[in-house]
Order: structure tokens, then sequence, then C-alpha cells
């Protein structure tokens, strides 16, 4: 009974998240070092991004477990509130992901 309580607990968590995808490592190297100095996350998204959701500055809404690729869900739930995490590599190339909420 313990057991499918803390199940239940896991497979409520969300988060919610914005992102830039790039082509390269590098240049998320690059994006991160510029978020890290104060750069505007979301005008670096519009501008950079190669995701639709560029439009709204990374801006991916709230999702739960099993509704992102592994790499990219695994970076964004283990990363804290307000963490700008990345360079994070999937099939679709290198993330920067921030962290916006969680619940």
């Amino acid at each position: 009974m313990i057991f499918w309580k803390l199940i239940q607990f896991d497979m409520a968590k969300q988060v919610h998240a914005a992102h830039i995808l790039v082509k390269t490592e590098n240049q998320a190297k690059e994006l991160l070092g510029r978020v890290n100095s104060g750069e505007n996350f979301g005008e670096l998204a519009k501008k950079y991004s190669d995701c639709p959701s560029k439009k709204s500055g990374g801006d991916l809404g709230w999702f739960g477990p099993g509704m992102m690729v592994k790499e990219f869900e695994d970076a964004a739930f283990n990363a804290q509130k307000g963490a700008t995490v990345g360079p994070v590599k999937t099939q679709f190339g290198y993330h920067l992901i921030k962290v916006v909420d969680q619940k």
C-alpha cells in the first residue's frame, strides 16, 4: 500500500519549463554563458531556438512524466525551480532547459 502511494505521488509531479534547442553543443554552451551573464532566456530562445516554441520564448508549459524524451525529462525533473540546465543532448539536438515552476 505504501509503495502504491509513492508511485501516485511521483506520477502527479509536473514541471513547467522553457527551452532553447540548437544543433551544436558549442552553440548551447555559448547561449548558457549568455543566460548566466544575465541575458533574457526568452529573448535568446526567440532568436536562436530551432523549436517552434521559440515564438513563445521557448515556453513548453506544464508537462508530466512520460511526455518528453527521456534525456530532456530527466534533466527537467531533476533541476530546481528557477534553474537553467544544459546542454542536454537528445535526438533533436542540444537543449538549454529553464525550470519555471514545479508541482
